[in-house]
């Protein structure tokens, strides 16, 4: 359902069999956004008239209407406040620039760029998957999500944080989306805290929750102070994560590792059995076979994380620096297979005596 600011219903769509088709909810909000621009484009016509006319206090409130649909319409916004400055009016607010492209031919067309580039990233295709979101970013420059891809692509996969800043910082200087500040003030507090400014990072970490809470940030605020000895707020940041999704694999091996450190290590071992074979949930799986003295199989997972999972020396360096500080490794920490198998770490952050802050959930 569609529905305005104080509730009232605009349109709905009926379920079939208690299922809604996509192709219905998408020709509802496209239907209403034209809607909306025709009545926007109306009004500017009315306003110009008016303002022909010599009416002026009837040219200004139709310009400031249109003014205030900035989100939605920001071109035409930016032509209000234009003609509302000819008009002598001022602390109109101003649109620092024109926000996405919202025609349905042109989003069809981005959507699909995007879907390639992702199937690409999902199968390792790192650089193909870096080509398409270029590509989408290059369709629309003002749409935030292709920059949203490209900098966890570079922050998670490829290790280019120069570039990975970069295209987070473009975010966080747009008119964006919550989603997309959120994923851009987490990847840059992850890598804050990686750098060694913990402080910084972390307050960067808890307003991308303020903004939109992400399991993936929840996550590793958990690791954060569970590293820290706070256990009771890495158990809450735990418990959020899972309750946005509790049937995700990834939010259960990583809840089962804190399972594994609070004494419940049967039920850890359980669902990290289960979920074996998960690729990307490797480091967290071998941290429950650490915590459970199964030393072999947590270097095994260890092992498949950093040389099969992850492609590019310039993230391996970063994990294995993470590893030699996570608080969920101390029964190996200074075991000598161990130390050879994170021989490449990027030595940026100290090594503690018993545990230290890290960022370990990616």
């Amino acid at each position: 359902m569609l529905a305005a600011p104080d509730g009232t219903p605009i349109k709905k769509v009926e379920s079939s069999a208690g299922k809604l088709k996509i192709p219905d909810v998408e020709k509802l909000v496209g239907d209403e956004i034209k809607t909306r621009s025709d009545n926007v484009d109306k009004e500017l016509v009315d306003a110009k008239a008016k303002a022909s006319a010599g009416d002026k206090a009837g040219a200004v409130a139709l310009y400031k209407s249109v003014a205030a649909e900035k989100c939605m319409f920001p071109k035409k916004a930016k032509s209000a406040v234009a003609e509302l400055k000819k008009l002598g009016e001022e602390n109109i607010g101003m649109v620092t620039n024109d926000g996405p492209n919202y025609d349905p031919a042109l989003t069809t067309t981005i959507v699909n760029v995007m879907k390639q580039g992702l199937n690409a990233e999902n199968n390792g295709k790192y650089i193909l998957a870096e080509q398409m979101y270029h590509k989408a970013n290059a369709m629309d420059p003002n749409d935030p999500t292709p920059l949203r891809y490209l900098g966890e692509l570079y922050r998670h996969d490829i290790g280019n944080w120069t570039k990975a800043r970069a295209a987070f910082n473009q975010i966080l200087n747009m008119q964006s989306d919550p989603l997309s500040t959120a994923v851009a003030l987490h990847g840059l507090g992850k890598m804050t805290i990686h750098d060694g400014d913990f402080k910084k990072g972390l307050s960067l970490m808890e307003k991308s929750v303020d903004v939109y809470p992400l399991a993936l940030t929840l996550r590793n605020l958990a690791v954060y102070w569970n590293s820290e000895g706070q256990f009771a707020k890495a158990n809450d940041y735990t418990q959020r994560a899972l309750a946005l999704d509790p049937q995700d694999p990834y939010n259960r091996v990583f809840a089962a590792v804190y399972l594994a450190q609070n004494g419940r290590k049967d039920e850890a071992l359980k669902i990290a059995t289960e979920n074996i074979n998960l690729l990307p949930a490797s480091y967290n799986l071998a941290a429950i076979f650490a915590l459970n003295g199964q030393k072999e199989k947590a270097l095994g997972m260890l092992k498949r994380h950093f040389f099969s999972f992850e492609r590019y020396q310039q993230v391996r360096e970063k994990e294995m620096m993470e590893a030699r500080v996570d608080a969920v490794f101390d029964s190996i920490r200074m075991d000598k297979d161990f130390l050879a198998l994170t021989n490449g770490a990027d030595g940026k952050l100290p090594i503690p005596m018993v545990r230290a802050a890290s960022g370990t959930n990616n």
